[in-house]
């Protein structure tokens, strides 16, 4: 089936501002108030308000539902490959997930490589899903939600509490998730034509900002999912674009999670781009997944 009109001038949305970015010269500033402006993609949910907050430090930006469960909340993380995007970016995105779930969202403004490398994002994720629980949300009633980067933050948050102990938010979405830091899976070269926001190049650019402990293996498990221990994650659906040079590492995320015996769903969006949840309330194909993201949550959280 052809994809909705829609779906192309999202791609081309796309398209127009990774050109923008990869202007020559351009300081890193502009390039994250260049990226910021993937907001424009989306429109904005209807009964959605917004609030800034503190949680715990760490800048936040609730996505509040008219409705919500007050009992239940997502912890939303942003794309951007830790050096680009914030709350701002995915505020509305996160609201169409939030709404679809009928639960608010705590959209985290985590700090950004390279003058923060890893693991700052992942500490401020852990220090935000900190902040949830002492404003009185039970790990069960917690969903971890993010793409790109965030799709694999949302995923390393609850392996870190496992490896201390303790309890996990109740369920994951993962979109279009970096698990290979290796960059060695094949679609990253075959997907680069199609994918109209990241490059081999820009991965390449993502990966030497975020990473910079000396000798650092790109394939250890503490940074790349394909080779972490699985063991005991909580249900967890995984979504990425088939025409996303990242479409192997959601593929391989899914299959890892199956072979450690996790509860699982997969969703390949045919001819998806990267990031596609930027999209959301204007390409069919897009609320369609949101809305599968919501029905998984409503499912699993509580449990």
């Amino acid at each position: 089936m052809a994809v909705s009109p829609e779906a192309q001038q999202f791609a081309q949305f796309l398209a127009s501002v990774s050109a923008k970015s990869a202007t020559p010269g351009l300081d890193l500033a502009i390039i994250r108030d260049i990226v910021d402006s993937n907001h424009k993609a989306a429109t904005e949910p209807e009964g959605v308000t917004y609030a800034e907050v503190d949680a715990g430090g760490v800048p936040a930006l609730w996505a509040i539902p008219e409705n919500a469960d007050p009992d239940k909340a997502l912890l939303h993380f942003h794309f951007g490959g830790s050096v680009t995007a914030s709350m701002h970016s995915d505020r509305k995105a996160a609201g169409h997930i939030a709404k679809a779930a009928g639960a608010r969202s705590l959209v985290v403004d985590f700090r950004l490589a390279p003058e923060h490398p890893h693991p700052a994002q992942l500490d401020d994720a852990e220090t935000a899903y900190r902040w949830l629980l002492s404003q009185g949300y039970e790990p069960r009633n917690i969903g971890s939600t993010g793409h790109s980067i965030g799709g694999t933050l949302a995923v390393m948050l609850p392996l870190r509490l496992l490896a201390k102990g303790e309890a996990t938010p109740g369920a994951v979405i993962s979109v279009s998730p970096w698990t290979d830091l290796t960059i060695s899976n094949p679609a990253v070269n075959a997907n680069e034509p199609t994918d109209k926001m990241l490059s081999r190049a820009t991965l390449e650019l993502f990966r030497g900002a975020w990473l910079q402990e000396p000798g650092l293996d790109f394939a250890d498990p503490a940074v790349s999912l394909v080779h972490a221990d699985l063991t005991g994650l909580p249900p967890t659906q995984v979504h990425y674009g088939e025409y996303e040079t990242l479409a192997e590492d959601g593929a391989q995320l899914a299959q890892r999670l199956a072979d450690f015996k996790v509860t699982t769903e997969v969703h390949p969006m045919p001819e998806g781009q990267h990031s596609f949840v930027l999209g959301a309330g204007r390409v069919p194909e897009v609320d369609h997944a949101i809305q599968q993201m919501g029905s998984w949550l409503r499912t699993h959280l509580g449990k």
